[in-house]
């Protein structure tokens, strides 16, 4: 005994168009507008990560604000300058004696990528009447600013009468050039 149902429309269903509940076709370029979103978080993700970046590096300050940006980049790969306040040449006596100028070892570091530009600093200095002992490229090349730096307090005037010469306005003292009293890295800055 099999049990029938009664016949109804959709037993009356052909090859024509669907009747009833189904799903329509997909529209097109619904997959871009995903995309596009997606895109558009992961920039501004990766913008927001920059920034950050750059604050905690100090490589970007806000304008106007009163705290000067910590360096970008340190003087030499192994050593770090030391915590001492720098001093501009122009507060301290900004010549040496000129007994100091011929004992003093004075190297010219170039901390940019600029060719030639110990070079150019070594010549001047060779005409100012400082000697030279020897040039070449700083651990980085990414300083901004020159600076001229010195191992002991008691070579600070010196340090500042190498600076004075450069036209160079930072002086610091710092133990990360052990090889020579007096040691300057020329930055962005240096015009020469």
């Amino acid at each position: 005994m099999t049990e029938r149902f009664p016949r109804d429309r959709f037993d009356d269903v052909t090859d024509g168009p669907r009747v009833g509940a189904h799903r329509g076709a997909r529209r097109r370029g619904r997959g871009w507008i995903a995309f596009a979103w997606g895109a558009l978080a992961t920039g501004v993700l990766v913008l927001v990560g920059v920034l950050v970046l750059a604050l905690l590096n100090g490589s970007y300050s806000f304008p106007g604000s009163t705290s000067s940006p910590r360096p970008s980049s340190s003087p030499s790969a192994s050593a770090a300058p030391s915590e001492t306040p720098s001093t501009p040449a122009s507060e301290e006596p900004s010549a040496a004696e000129p007994s100091a100028q011929g004992t003093t070892s004075v190297v010219v570091l170039n901390g940019t990528t600029t060719t030639g530009l110990a070079a150019r600093g070594s010549r001047a200095l060779t005409a100012a009447g400082w000697k030279v002992t020897s040039t070449g490229d700083a651990g980085t090349t990414g300083a901004t600013t020159s600076v001229v730096y010195y191992q002991q307090p008691e070579q600070q005037a010196v340090a500042q009468g190498v600076a004075k010469a450069l036209g160079i306005a930072t002086v610091e003292q710092s133990s990360a050039f052990p090889n020579a009293d007096v040691s300057v890295v020329l930055g962005a800055d240096y015009g020469g």
